[in-house]
């Protein structure tokens, strides 16, 4: 039987913070990106203890924009722009690095008490070349306000972008589809062609696509230029529509920067470690978030 997909994906498991373990899909050796994403982890389903919580430290990034797009938890983000927002399931925290930004990532102390629970999607969006020097800028936009299509047997709500009907109220730079869709157990689905790359990441249950099978964990990129229609298999499923054009080029990743040029790569690297050394009081274009007193070095290697 003819399939609309082209590759599957299974992600690598990386220890981002001392045992809180995400799985990497993107960048793979089998696709580097799907239209303007070039990153997508999966973190958790994760539990800490009372007392621990996230802790990710002040660090930096270039020519990209980012969304952490949680299924349950929460997140407090806090920028070098004076931004402090907490991230719920359902909402976005659309961040743009453009030129450079810094921020961390961390549970409030009132979580902390009690322990919680995280688990989402981070994804990393490659501005296009003409919008990598950009000014850096925050945007968040509650659940509430993005929005959503209901049928019955299914729920979707877009995230970025234009598709099924839709568009999200979040300010893009390229044409981008990005999406949660929930399925009950038969419910069936169809993703159109209107982007040249398409792809889903199953986070639950098993997704059927002309006799195959895509299991939670999984991505499927998708032919281009034909309707890819799913069905749902299990009680609850859950994927995300990853999708748009092609980015213009190829891109450049090193540790958290997105760069169309190598160069551009090197500055930053050299900014963020004369930054930390002089304990960002150099007036450089990376200062730490309000409050901050400590940020995580560039990598050695």
């Amino acid at each position: 039987m003819f399939s609309a997909v082209s590759k599957t994906i299974q992600p690598r498991r990386r220890d981002l913070l001392g045992g809180f373990e995400v799985s990497r899909v993107l960048p793979a050796l089998e696709q580097r990106s799907v239209g303007p994403f070039v990153f997508l982890d999966h973190m958790g389903p994760a539990k800490f203890a009372a007392g621990k919580g996230l802790d990710v430290r002040p660090h930096p990034h270039i020519g990209l924009a980012t969304v952490t797009y949680l299924f349950e938890g929460e997140i407090m983000h806090k920028d070098n722009l004076g931004t402090e927002q907490a991230i719920r399931p359902g909402d976005v925290n659309w961040m743009v690095a453009g030129k450079g930004i810094v921020h961390s990532e961390r549970t409030r102390t009132e979580l902390r008490r009690a322990g919680s629970s995280l688990h989402g999607i981070q994804s990393w969006f490659a501005l296009p070349k003409k919008n990598e020097e950009m000014e850096p800028s925050f945007e968040h936009v509650p659940a509430a306000r993005l929005p959503m299509f209901n049928r019955g047997d299914m729920n979707v709500r877009l995230i970025l972008g234009n598709g099924f009907g839709l568009k999200s109220p979040v300010k893009i730079f390229s044409p981008t589809l990005y999406a949660d869709v929930m399925m009950a157990d038969r419910a069936s689905f169809d993703i159109p062609a209107d982007y040249a790359e398409r792809a889903i990441y199953v986070v639950e249950g098993t997704v059927e696509i002309s006799g195959m099978f895509i299991e939670a964990g999984t991505m499927a990129t998708f032919l281009p230029e034909l309707t890819v229609t799913l069905h749902a298999k299990g009680a609850r499923t859950r994927f995300m529509v990853i999708g748009g054009e092609p980015i213009d080029g190829s891109r450049h990743l090193w540790w958290n920067f997105v760069a169309s040029d190598e160069d551009k790569l090197a500055r930053a690297r050299t900014d963020w470690s004369d930054a930390v050394a002089k304990g960002f009081k150099n007036g450089g274009r990376f200062g730490l978030p309000p409050g901050e007193t400590e940020a995580i070095p560039l990598p050695k290697t």
